[in-house]
């Protein structure tokens, strides 16, 4: 098991993003489905305005999980290329200051709680039907933040050392248990919203005791001792710089919440809210896969850039492009043709129905070019190149989504309808500067000629600033 990471660079290629996608898809799509379990029983047992409570709690959800997201994807990249480096003692002290900045979002997150929740979600929108619901819905979910976090910064690690079967098992976990969970709080001892946060937490701090096993027993590639915990700021600076595209993406998604949210009360009111609170959970469903194959190309992107083995390098990018393309492909087709019957999954309310089925078609109308965007964003994450990593994550959400989302509605008075135009206008755009950056690179990305010196590739280092 401690030499689990070397098969990085010496397996074939499909059969290296087979084995290491395929868990992290089976993975991905368990935890997906068990928010969509979770949003069925609070549209069942609350009702829409349960969900616009949710909703509503989302953004702030979001911006906890931006900074494990920073965390552990900066962590997993900074650790991939170590392990590919031959450098494992740095690999476990990357770990042991991981945990040490895990540990301090938690108790903000906690002290937070007590302190600024409700006005947060009055700032995000909460309205005066809504708020109830989402307090009941956050305030576990604040005070469990530290499974939160540790559960998926450390998710991310477990797959830097190449070993996506655990890192799959980690997330099954919670969602089975979750979905376990969920009806007996919210219809059992009828405790509604806060009963859904309450067995997420309980969920997330299962995974944890797992987690903490797997790393204390020997199994991992990685070393855990006292020694490693030790502040290093050189080694936090490089984690948080690597890490930070992926914080402004999940920053980005939240304030894209609160733009999306507040344009849709202006519009809609609540129901629209709660109508896209069902949606955005079936949208995170579709995009789960291709997740999946980002997350199985990330370790080998990083451990072949650290070994300075750039044929392989370019051989999992390219696949990595084609399957997520593929993968788009069907997702669009799925959301063109079926729509009515996944809202009905949730509902029976016809009108949630029908304005649910709309906004799909309308929000993944050009789903095709999805894939490319969530691969190339990732790719130059992996490699451990901030300044286009961060310009990738932001480009959708920031730059495209949320200025189309407050310009549209008001738009030839196009109200509701513009705010689910947006989207697929911002995968348009988000998609042609994808294409930019991989041509821009495309010395590195392409197959070299027979014959050709490598030294381009070698004297290729990943940026350091954001």
């Amino acid at each position: 098991m401690k030499q689990q990471s070397q098969r990085l660079g010496t397996e074939p290629i499909p059969k290296l993003l087979l084995n290491l996608s395929v868990p992290a898809m089976i993975g991905m799509f368990v935890m997906a489905l068990y928010n969509v379990v979770d949003t069925l029983f609070i549209a069942r047992g609350v009702g829409i305005n349960g969900i616009a409570g949710v909703s509503i709690s989302f953004p702030i959800m979001l911006i906890i999980m931006a900074i494990a997201a920073a965390v552990g994807i900066g962590g997993a990249s900074v650790i991939s290329r170590r392990l590919g480096e031959d450098r494992k003692e740095d690999a476990n002290e990357v770990l042991g200051n991981l945990v040490i900045m895990i540990s301090v979002v938690s108790i903000i997150s906690f002290v937070g709680a007590f302190t600024f929740m409700e006005p947060l979600l009055s700032l995000f929108g909460a309205t005066p039907d809504i708020m109830p619901y989402a307090k009941e819905y956050l305030f576990p979910i604040m005070l469990g933040s530290i499974f939160f976090g540790f559960a998926f910064a450390s998710n991310n690690i477990i797959r830097s050392e190449g070993n996506s079967r655990f890192a799959m098992i980690t997330m099954i976990i919670p969602a089975v248990l979750n979905t376990i969970l969920d009806p007996i709080f919210i219809f059992g001892l009828d405790m509604g919203v806060r009963g859904a946060s309450i067995a997420t937490v309980i969920s997330q701090a299962s995974v944890t005791l797992v987690v903490l096993r797997y790393f204390t027993s020997g199994k991992s590639s990685l070393d855990v001792g006292l020694e490693y915990f030790k502040a290093r700021f050189d080694l936090m600076k490089e984690v948080l710089v690597i890490g930070f595209p992926a914080f402004i993406r999940q920053v980005g998604g939240s304030a894209m919440m609160i733009a999306i949210n507040a344009m849709l009360i202006r519009y809609g009111g609540s129901f629209e809210v709660g109508v896209f609170g069902i949606v955005q959970k079936v949208t995170m469903l579709a995009i789960m896969p291709m997740i999946g194959v980002l997350q199985g190309m990330q370790p080998i992107i990083g451990y072949n850039y650290g070994a300075k083995q750039y044929g392989r390098l370019r051989e999992i990018i390219w696949l990595g492009l084609k399957v997520s393309t593929v993968i788009s492909l069907i997702v669009f087709v799925v959301m063109m043709v079926f729509p009515e019957m996944l809202m009905k999954i949730f509902t029976g309310d016809q009108a949630v129905i029908e304005s649910g089925a709309l906004s799909m078609r309308i929000i993944f109308a050009l789903a095709i070019l999805i894939g490319a965007q969530v691969v190339s964003g990732g790719l130059y994450q992996a490699l451990g190149m901030a300044k286009p990593a961060f310009i990738l994550s932001v480009a959708r959400q920031v730059m495209f989504l949320i200025p189309l989302v407050l310009i549209l509605p008001n738009l030839f008075n196009l109200g509701v309808i513009g705010v689910w135009l947006a989207f697929p206008l911002s995968d348009l755009l988000a998609f042609i500067l994808s294409v930019f950056f991989l041509y821009k690179d495309r010395e590195l990305f392409f197959k070299p000629k027979d014959g050709e010196d490598t030294d381009l590739y070698e004297t290729a280092q990943p940026s350091t600033t954001t």
